[in-house]
């Protein structure tokens, strides 16, 4: 006899801006079989009626303010997408009321609030509570990191990484959101949107022993430094540099791939959100290439092992803690910068290495997850 079905997740979205509308929907909408959304709230009513408009979700789900969401006993868990300085105490009062909690990242905007996320995990350990990183998830990125456990590139000791792009404030746009242009909080973009480049180099690089950081400020349409460069020692005795630059004017197309090199060949991770290629060379000079076309940048993954959590008690992959040891190396960071010294960072409790996430059940790296993969091969050799 066939096991009986597990009921979706009733789900309360608390916020419903750009994060929910371009992230966060397009991965629910299809995972009908594993989420209902009963309720959601948002401060700005006129953001709460387009999320019902686009959603297709009955208006009268919506609800007043997070205290008439997280009362409702159709509600197991919340997403919490709120701007930074507030993702603390919603997280607070939803778990407090007895709700799992997917939390939008970064674990805090300084180091005394990332300290505060541990202790309220510490202090909920019957709840799942996750604070997310979509990074952890994508495809290109998994792949990689079984690449690089599976030795295909002998021993890593140097990585490479340039990230540049304008900023401006675009309608629609994220770096357009008020609050994300004058930041309440440390670091400007480079937490916000930094924290997900340090979970790609820490899923693929482990963890970080210690940085030597410097930061400018080249970009008047908002506030904090816009250029960070950074040069990191891992753990495991590899050294990388991380250079990330988000001016206002027109800079000519970047490559703004990551390399990886290793003893007996190099991984270069390059692309775009519509196409992103893995390559690997090795000592006879020839480079294949894996190709990755519509990926979602790891969301639906990431709510499929929340899921997996609250349903299964699977232990996420995006836990409280690898979230906070990312954002505390931006942290670290801009201490180094601060004091024009190096600056060591002390291990996080509960994250250690990130571990490499396959659907439940699998031993493959992309079971039931959509779209294509593709690879060739090539010689390089002069």
């Amino acid at each position: 006899m066939a096991a009986p079905a597990i009921p979706p997740i009733r789900l309360g979205l608390i916020g419903t801006g750009l994060a929910v509308e371009k992230l966060h929907w397009p991965a629910l909408r299809g995972l009908a079989d594993r989420y209902v959304v009963t309720a959601f709230t948002d401060r700005s009513a006129e953001q709460a009626g387009r999320f019902a408009d686009y959603s297709g979700t009955d208006p009268a789900r919506g609800t007043a303010d997070r205290a008439a969401l997280l009362a409702r006993d159709d509600v197991d868990a919340v997403l919490v997408s709120v701007p930074i300085p507030h993702l603390y105490e919603v997280a607070r009062d939803a778990l407090a009321a007895g709700k799992d909690v997917l939390c939008e990242k970064p674990a805090g905007g300084d180091a005394e609030q990332a300290a505060a996320f541990l202790a309220l995990a510490d202090a909920h350990p019957d709840r799942t509570f996750v604070v997310g990183e979509n990074f952890f998830y994508r495809d290109d990125l998994r792949y990689a990191r079984a690449l690089l456990d599976d030795g295909a590139i002998g021993r890593p000791h140097l990585m490479a990484w340039r990230h540049v792009g304008t900023m401006l404030p675009h309608e629609g746009r994220f770096a357009s959101t008020p609050w994300r242009r004058r930041p309440r909080y440390r670091g400007g973009v480079h937490l916000d949107a930094g924290v997900h480049h340090i979970a790609q180099i820490r899923l693929l690089c482990g963890d970080v022993a210690r940085v030597h950081g410097a930061v400018q400020t080249a970009n008047t349409t908002m506030d904090g430094p816009s250029d960070l460069a950074l040069t990191l020692v891992f753990t495991g005795g590899a050294i990388g540099s991380y250079t990330a630059s988000y001016p206002e004017i027109p800079v000519p197309p970047e490559p703004n791939d990551m390399r990886l090199y290793g003893t007996e060949g190099v991984l270069v991770l390059a692309g775009s959100e519509s196409e992103r290629r893995v390559t690997r060379s090795g000592p006879d000079a020839t480079a294949r290439t894996t190709v990755f076309r519509g990926i979602d940048n790891g969301y639906r993954a990431e709510l499929v092992d929340f899921a997996d959590a609250v349903q299964f008690g699977v232990r996420p992959v995006g836990s409280v803690a690898q979230s906070v040891a990312n954002a505390m190396v931006v942290q670290r960071a801009l201490d180094s910068a601060d004091r024009a010294a190096s600056v060591a960072l002390d291990p996080v409790p509960g994250a250690g290495p990130v571990p490499l996430w396959r659907p439940r059940g699998s031993t493959g790296l992309f079971d039931g997850l959509p779209g294509q993969r593709t690879s060739s091969s090539a010689s390089f050799a002069a």
